[in-house]
């Protein structure tokens, strides 16, 4: 009876065990039984071309089908051996050791996911990559399901089964698609490298291997600095996996690569290599690999010849200047044009020869990040002219008129090194109200600005207009507002089109529309249009494009009429960096904004190319010549701006013995209430020259108009020898000391104080030189008086000894230097026997 029953059980149990393995047979053969044979994998059908076009529909560029055409597959043994070994060991390290199917890797990455409670790692061996992009559907091949995993594990399998491994990796390595319309890595060194795959060598088969994860992101050729982040992380994953030692890696990892393509039929390469890689982010590389699209672009083709005629005609005027020092070089120049009301590319030269290995002309120079010179300091006074940011932050607000002192001033640091600013000609100007600052683009007041509003505000000012390169990571200093910040050419000008349209803020956009070959119009993000919201009211808008369009007010800096000035409107900044390896201009109308960068790609120095004389007569050119068929546009003024008289030299109010005066716009609520005192009327005494008092008789009375400039200017107006008010009496009831509207940094305390020390700067750094004689080895003490007091001597003091006393400005001596740290002093005596002392001073004296 037992042996019945277990026997009946065993038959049912098997019986079961039967259904259940026939059931799970047809469900694996309906789960596979309409994927490819491995042998489709060497099969190529051709697609349609995808058409890259310009607004009015001529062709910049053919995308032909990758898998037609000249398209030839390569054996393995035509891949650099670095090449093939940077693949494996960046995709797969495993790959010549499992089936197909890496089972610790998928046992990895499910416990990484589980763990992060999301994707974070995948576990697709390099045999699945090439069973997806070759043997599944288009629209299987990236879907999230357990049933395309079976699918595409069943298909590595057989792949495993049917051809080698080197096989595998030769057709990896001829199918993958690796940015910049390049399916294989023998497309990949042509279109980055110029070169056949062949000549590669370590370092830019690293950077190559490390592109297909995310062939948009790590284009060298518009991301050059995450490109040679993942190329040191493959040149790390190859020192790990034993293929390569840490020194040749070291090695690697600081060539510097020269990127250039090979020649082939395109237009605006650059620009088109920007829309491709947009493409990529939005539709997919697979959507690009079955071709047929038709994308219309933003770009003008008749404006973007006449701007690439026009750089390379001024490039080459440049190179050929008789009076150039002997060893100048300037090899590159980029340009942007864009459209301030909608954001449109309309132009995009990214280097004058794409194809030229030799200047690196396939980086884009648009959008490679540099530092922009004095073409940032708008973004900063935009920020000091803001009523409603300063009221926020408890600061006076800056207004056109407002005067600030362009004198020798030092700035302390966080490290506690002086920072002392010079102006592009070395000169100081003395009192300039901050039209004249900016136009003629003065280094010192616009740090004394900054300085006002504070770092963290420009910068939050240059995010909000879009620039993206400030990393929160940085801490910037004064110089930000000089250019101390990198930026690309692409956001600095779009940042430029918040001016231009009344302070929207700009989002370049270089898609309008794309079709399919039946007409059909795609999805495709906010292409029409990104104008977004408002980032400047309208008024600190057109006071900026008010005093950039201002020629009187940059003759100090560029001279009347210079190749800044256009038959039209428009408003135009210069920049230029201390060490000549950038210049930029960014100027605009309107109806478009355009910026140019001159330089070399390689960032060495140009030698004496200012932006006015390198970047200036490019915009000037490309302005003139893609409007000259439109009128002139006026820049439309806002409600809520005013125009008052004021003194031209305070920015005040007028009072009845300033000889010049001006109309100054201000938004309505900052215009000046005080009237001018720097202008006043003296009596003296003829017999003397000092000022009269009771004592004088009436026919020795004389009176004479001063310009009675804050004491922080006092020594600037003996150099320039303007006259000052005698200070050797006591004043005149009739002397009011002129500080209504004079700008002081709020952290330079020592400003306001009755006696500061103007030299040396604080914490200030000196060595000995052995070659030198001592008595030549000597640093300048000097020190002023505050604003309204007047001293009857100063003792200068080092160490606590005096070392001169003086009864009269300039109270200055010079002092040998000595090693060691030293402490200086000054102490005045005014003329009711008060005394005051500065505060200290410290150096250190090396040898």
């Amino acid at each position: 009876m037992v042996v019945r029953v277990w026997r009946r059980w065993v038959f049912w149990l098997v019986l079961a065990l039967l259904v259940l393995a026939l059931a799970a047979g047809a469900s694996f053969a309906a789960l596979v039984a309409d994927l490819p044979a491995p042998d489709e994998a060497l099969r190529r059908t051709a697609v349609p071309s995808t058409l890259i076009l310009d607004r009015h529909g001529r062709l910049l560029y053919e995308v032909i089908d990758p898998q037609g055409g000249k398209h030839e597959p390569l054996p393995l043994d035509a891949f650099p051996a670095a090449c093939r070994q940077a693949t494996v060991a960046t995709e797969d390290a495993n790959f010549y050791h499992h089936p197909g199917v890496d089972l610790l890797a998928i046992l990895r990455s499910a416990w990484l996911n589980i763990r992060y409670g999301s994707t974070v790692s995948g576990a697709s061996t390099l045999t699945q990559q090439v069973a997806r992009t070759l043997l599944l559907e288009p629209e299987e091949r990236y879907e999230r399901s357990l049933r395309r995993k079976l699918r595409e594990v069943w298909l590595a399998w057989r792949l495993e089964r049917r051809f080698s491994k080197d096989e595998l990796l030769a057709l990896y390595l001829n199918q993958t698609y690796y940015g910049h319309f390049a399916y294989g890595m023998a497309a990949a060194a042509q279109a980055y490298f110029g070169k056949p795959v062949g000549e590669l060598d370590l370092a830019e088969c690293a950077l190559l291997a490390g592109l297909p994860q995310y062939p948009a992101g790590y284009n060298p050729l518009e991301n050059p600095e995450a490109a040679k982040t993942r190329q040191a992380i493959v040149l790390d994953l190859m020192v790990r996996h034993g293929v390569l030692t840490p020194q040749e890696a070291a090695l690697a990892k600081v060539e510097r690569l020269q990127y250039a393509a090979t020649p082939f039929p395109i237009q605006a390469p650059h620009f088109v290599m920007v829309v491709q890689a947009e493409l990529e982010r939005e539709l997919g590389a697979e959507t690009l690999r079955r071709g047929g699209l038709r994308v219309y672009t933003t770009l003008d083709l008749d404006w973007q010849e006449q701007a690439e005629a026009i750089v390379r005609r001024r490039l080459q005027q440049l190179a050929k200047d008789p009076d150039a020092p002997p060893n100048r070089r300037v090899d590159n120049a980029a340009l942007v044009a864009l459209d301030p009301l909608s954001g449109a590319v309309r132009v995009m030269v990214g280097s004058p020869d794409y194809f030229d290995p030799r200047i690196n002309g396939a980086v884009n120079g648009a959008l490679s990040p540099r530092q922009p010179g004095s073409a940032i300091k708008p973004l900063t006074y935009a920020a000091a002219f803001d009523p409603a940011k300063a009221a926020a932050a408890g600061r006076t607000v800056f207004t056109p008129a407002t005067l600030i002192s362009d004198v020798r001033t030092s700035f302390p640091t966080r490290e506690g090194i002086p920072y002392v600013p010079l102006n592009y000609d070395l000169r100081f100007h003395g009192p300039v109200l901050a039209r004249q600052a900016l136009g003629s683009s003065f280094n010192v007041p616009a740090v004394k600005v900054l300085q006002h509003i504070g770092v963290d505000e420009l910068i939050r000012q240059a995010r909000e207009l879009g620039i993206t390169t400030f990393s929160a990571d940085e801490e910037f200093g004064l110089a930000l507002t000089l250019g101390g910040g990198e930026m690309s050419l692409l956001e600095l000008t779009a940042a430029y089109g918040a001016f231009a349209n009344g302070g929207l803020r700009v989002q370049p956009v270089a898609i309008e529309r794309i079709e399919t070959l039946s007409g059909q119009q795609l999805a495709f993000g906010e292409h029409a249009s990104r104008i977004t919201h408002p980032v400047l009211s309208p008024q600190v808008a057109y006071l900026i494009t008010d005093i950039l369009s201002d020629d009187t007010a940059r003759i100090a800096g560029f001279g009347e009429g210079s190749v800044l000035k256009l038959t039209r409107p428009a408003a135009v900044k210069t920049g230029t960096t201390t060490d000549w390896r950038d210049n930029w201009t960014v100027g605009y109308t309107p109806e478009l904004v355009v910026g140019v960068w001159v330089g070399n790609a390689d960032n060495e120095p140009m030698r004496g190319v200012s932006g006015v004389a390198g970047a200036a007569p490019i915009w000037h050119d490309v302005m003139e010549t893609v409007l000259r068929d439109r009128p002139p546009a006026e820049f439309p003024r806002p409600q809520g701006l005013v125009e008052v008289e004021v003194c031209a030299d305070s920015g005040l109010l007028p009072g009845e013995h300033c000889p010049r005066h001006r109309t100054e716009l201000f938004i309505a609520g900052t215009e000046p209430q005080e009237t001018c005192s720097l202008h006043q009327l003296v009596r003296l005494d003829a017999r003397n020259g000092q000022l009269a008092d009771e004592t004088t008789p009436p026919e020795q009375v004389v009176e004479r108009v001063y310009f009675v400039l804050p004491a922080e200017l006092q020594d600037w107006a003996r150099e320039q020898d303007i006259p000052q008010i005698p200070n050797l009496q006591p004043p005149t009831s009739n002397f009011q000391p002129p500080t209504s509207n004079f700008q002081y940094p709020p952290s330079n305390t020592q400003a306001q104080a009755p006696l500061v020390l103007t030299s040396p700067d604080p914490f200030s750094q000196y060595r000995l030189r052995a070659g030198l004689p001592r008595d030549a080895q000597r640093i300048e003490v000097a020190a002023r008086p505050g604003d309204g007091v007047v001293l009857a001597q100063v003792t200068l003091l080092a160490d606590g000894e005096p070392l001169a006393t003086l009864t009269a400005p300039p109270y200055r001596v010079w002092w040998p230097l000595s090693p060691g740290a030293h402490e200086f002093r000054a102490v005045g005596v005014d003329m009711a026997g008060r005394e005051w002392v500065s505060a200290p001073v410290r150096i250190t004296v090396s040898q």
